[in-house]
C-alpha cells in the first residue's frame, strides 16, 4: 500500500471555554478547516470531585453542521429543545445534526458528579452542505455496545467503527455526507494498516500514547496529522499504548461562513440565524 504523506503536524493549544481550559489542534492560524471537519476540542482528562463540574456547558444554540461528542472517560448529561435527553458514558458517542437549529447542554450526569472520577472526550464540529443547512435537528445516542469493534494483530489493535465502513464492517451512526469516523486502541508494539476512501480529507489525533506513523516519524499525545491525497492508506505502530481518532470525509467544497455557534454559507443567513434565536425559532430550552 502508498501511504499517504503527511501536509501538517497540528498541535493542540490550550484555549479558555468559559472556566475550562480545552485543547484545540483545529481550527489553527496554519489550517482553518479541514473540509468537512470544522472543530476538534479534547476536554480533561479532568479530575472531577463532587459537586464541581468541570465542564458544564450550559444552554447554547447551533445551525448548520454536526456538533458530535466522543466520550473516553466518565459521563455527561444530554438535553435539548427537541425534548431529547441521555446520559453518555465511557465509550459512547453523542451524535447531533443541529440543521435549521437546536439550543443544547452538555454537563456531568448528576450521578457522576456525586461519585466524582475522571471526565474526558472528544468534541468535533462536522459541516453539512448547503442543501441539509435547514434540516430538521436529530440527535443519536449511539452507546458503545452499539459500536462494531474488529480485532487487530493478536488483539493488540482494535478499532471501533463509528461511521463509514473498515474492514467490511459499517458503523451505526447516520451520517449527511460521506464520512469515516474510527476510534483506534493500539497495545505498545501493535501494527495496523487503514486503507482511506478515495478523495476523502482525512486526519489522525493521538488521544494519548504515542504513535509511529507510516513507518517513518512518530509523534506523541495531541497531536493532530492531516494527509495528503496522494495515498491509499496510512500505517500506525504504537510505541506505548496509544489511543487514536481518525476522521476521513468527503470535502463539501461550498463556501463557509461562522460566527460562534453558527456554521452557514453566507454572512446574511449568519445574520438570519442571530435573528431566528433571538425570535424563539430554535425551540425553548428548560432546565429542571
Amino acid at each position: 500500500m502508498k501511504y499517504r504523506s503527511v501536509a501538517a503536524i497540528l498541535p493542540s493549544e490550550s484555549i479558555e471555554m468559559g472556566k475550562t481550559i480545552v485543547k484545540q489542534p483545529l481550527p489553527t492560524v496554519r489550517v482553518e478547516r479541514i473540509d468537512p471537519f470544522l472543530l476538534l476540542h479534547h476536554f480533561g482528562p479532568y479530575e472531577v470531585t463532587p459537586p464541581f463540574d468541570p465542564l458544564d456547558v450550559g444552554p447554547h444554540p447551533h445551525r448548520g453542521f454536526e456538533p458530535v461528542t466522543f466520550l473516553y472517560q466518565g459521563e455527561l448529561r444530554h438535553k435539548d429543545s427537541r425534548g431529547n435527553e441521555g446520559i453518555l458514558r465511557s465509550g459512547d458517542v453523542q451524535w447531533m445534526t443541529a440543521g435549521r437549529g437546536i439550543i443544547h447542554s452538555e454537563r456531568s450526569s448528576r450521578d457522576f458528579l456525586e461519585q466524582g472520577g475522571i471526565l474526558e472526550g472528544i468534541q468535533l464540529w462536522i459541516n453539512l452542505p448547503r442543501k441539509d443547512k435547514m434540516v430538521q435537528p436529530d440527535y443519536q445516542n449511539i452507546k458503545t455496545a452499539d459500536i462494531p469493534t474488529i480485532e487487530m494483530d493478536g488483539a493488540k489493535v482494535r478499532v471501533k467503527v463509528v461511521a463509514g465502513y473498515f474492514n467490511g464492517t459499517k458503523g451505526p451512526a447516520r451520517t449527511r455526507t460521506e464520512l469515516m469516523a474510527l476510534q483506534v486502541s493500539i497495545a505498545r508494539t501493535g501494527f495496523v494498516q487503514i486503507p482511506l476512501p478515495t478523495g476523502h480529507n482525512t486526519f489522525v489525533y493521538i488521544v494519548n500514547g504515542k504513535v509511529q506513523l507510516n513507518d517513518n516519524w512518530s509523534y506523541d499525545k495531541e497531536h493532530l496529522i492531516q494527509f495528503r491525497l496522494d495515498g491509499k492508506g496510512i500505517a500506525l505502530r504504537a510505541e506505548a499504548d496509544s489511543e487514536v481518532l481518525l476522521l476521513s470525509g468527503l470535502p463539501i467544497d461550498e463556501p463557509v461562513a461562522q460566527w460562534g455557534p453558527y456554521v452557514m454559507n453566507t454572512q446574511t443567513e449568519i445574520m438570519e440565524a442571530m435573528r431566528d434565536y433571538q425570535m424563539g425559532k430554535m425551540g425553548f430550552y428548560t432546565e429542571y
